[in-house]
């Protein structure tokens, strides 16, 4: 079964070049769709070069939004998110991800870093609820009404729902890679900010549940 990769993007000029030219080679993926969630940097020039499908938000919705907006254009079986910050991503993370949920080992992947460095090693090891790269049946996604207004509680959103469904959620490690940390792109107090920002957004949506 093929996918579509799913790749929400914020500002990340620097990375989704990359990230898109990965996917690309792998066979498994049949579109990649890239949600620029009201970027304001280069962020889908870069990916249009790439050829690859764009879907460019004007104003800034949040991660969920943008997640739903990359769903409703696709419909394929088997869906793979994956950030548009990611450094050290490789053909085989991707195929990791998706070969469980399309050979009907599991509903849900979830990718945890491993190896990269040490502050997002640690960030997953102590939440691997808030891994951003995961693959997932379609319709397990068609089941979660409300996932444009959880921000950046997405992830949480998505794990919530599947342990209360009993779905079967394989872990994947993906050795060697990490991603740009908030405050290596904005600046250590911007970057901070915006991090307790995110926090923020996860606790509230935790706490909806």
């Amino acid at each position: 079964m093929k996918a579509a990769a799913i790749i929400p993007a914020y500002n990340e000029e620097t990375t989704i070049g990359a990230v898109i030219d990965t996917v690309k080679r792998v066979p498994q993926v049949a579109q990649v769709v890239v949600v620029s969630d009201g970027s304001t940097d280069r962020t889908v020039h870069v990916a249009k070069q790439k050829g690859v499908r764009v879907i460019d938000l004007k104003t800034n919705i949040g991660k969920g939004g943008a997640m739903k907006r990359g769903i409703q254009s696709t419909a394929a079986g088997v869906v793979l998110f994956l950030d548009a910050d990611l450094v050290g991503l490789t053909e085989r993370h991707v195929e990791a991800l998706i070969e469980p949920v399309a050979d009907g080992q599991a509903e849900m992947s979830v990718g945890l870093f491993e190896g990269g460095r040490m502050a997002t090693d640690l960030a997953q090891a102590v939440a691997p609820f808030l891994s951003g790269q995961r693959a997932v049946r379609r319709e397990i996604l068609d089941e979660i009404g409300d996932m444009d207004i959880t921000r950046f509680g997405i992830e949480v959103a998505l794990t919530r729902h599947v342990r209360a469904k009993n779905y079967r959620v394989e872990n994947v490690v993906l050795s060697g890679l990490t991603h740009r940390m908030k405050e290596e792109k904005l600046g250590f107090a911007r970057g901070l900010m915006a991090r307790l920002r995110m926090y923020w957004e996860i606790v509230r949506n935790v706490q909806r549940g």
